[in-house]
């Protein structure tokens, strides 16, 4: 599957088979470490997508984010979507309602959607917790996904649900179901990159794994930058700095001639 971007119907045609992997990647040197690290699947903000992206990662399937917000009517999610297509998108992510993902779908273009824990949406399931927890929140989310299924989405980010509920949903539909924090029963695994690198000062989800510890590493790097920047302070105010190796040189005798015809 790594020897060429995959297709769509490549992805539908995994479902079941195995767990594929998804990040979300903000930067080129981002993109180049999932694609080297064998990745599936990645999220990435629009703005990054473009020859260097592709250049950078030319196998991964890329779901440029659609911010809900960010585009209003059916038609402002269209022509956002036809750009991203062209940047090296491969499907786009959409969190805008099913009209919305059934008119990109009549397009053709590949949308992802979003169920369970919908951070823009937050708002009517409680905020930022956990939803799924109840039968008639269960039934909820199962109604989302057929909506999304007949609305002609090919994939569901589900977030933050029980992992018995999510594996029973992804069981039951033909959209690829991405689990954040919804378990192992679904068609891929996705985290942040952040959160992988422990970039993140912040709050860690709790389905967040850490895997290195880059704050610790830039903090070392910024005292590394501030001890050169204050060295390098120090040699210019004492004349250590700039040296004779650091200048470009003159023949004496330019030198006398332009010192001449300067006194002149």
């Amino acid at each position: 599957m790594k020897n060429k971007r995959p297709t769509v119907a490549d992805l539908q045609a995994m479902k079941g088979k195995r767990q594929l992997t998804m990040l979300r990647v903000v930067t080129l040197e981002e993109a180049a470490a999932a694609e080297q690290a064998g990745i599936d699947l990645v999220s990435v903000p629009p703005a990054l997508l473009g020859p260097a992206f592709r250049e950078a990662a030319p196998t991964v399937f890329a779901f440029p984010g659609l911010e809900y917000g960010d585009f209003i009517t059916a038609d402002d999610y269209l022509r956002g979507a036809f750009q991203v297509m062209k940047a090296g998108g491969d499907a786009v992510y959409c969190a805008a309602g099913f009209s919305t993902v059934r008119r990109l779908r009549e397009e053709g273009i590949p949308v992802c959607g979003h169920v369970g824990l919908i951070p823009s949406k937050a708002t009517w399931t409680g905020g930022f917790k956990a939803v799924g927890k109840t039968a008639a929140s269960a039934l909820e989310i199962w109604r989302q996904v057929k909506a999304l299924e007949e609305a002609g989405a090919f994939a569901a980010e589900i977030e933050v649900v029980p992992g018995e509920v999510a594996a029973a949903i992804s069981a039951k539909t033909s959209l690829l179901m991405l689990s954040m924090g919804a378990g192992a029963g679904c068609d891929a695994q996705y985290l942040f990159a952040d959160d992988v690198l422990g970039q993140n000062r912040g709050h860690y989800p709790r389905h967040a794994k850490v895997y290195r510890n880059f704050a610790a590493e830039y903090d070392r790097l910024q005292q590394e930058r501030i001890a050169a920047f204050r060295e390098y302070a120090e040699d210019v105010r004492s004349g250590a700095y700039p040296e004779k190796s650091h200048l470009v040189g003159i023949e004496p005798s330019e030198l006398a001639a332009f010192l001449d015809r300067l006194d002149a």
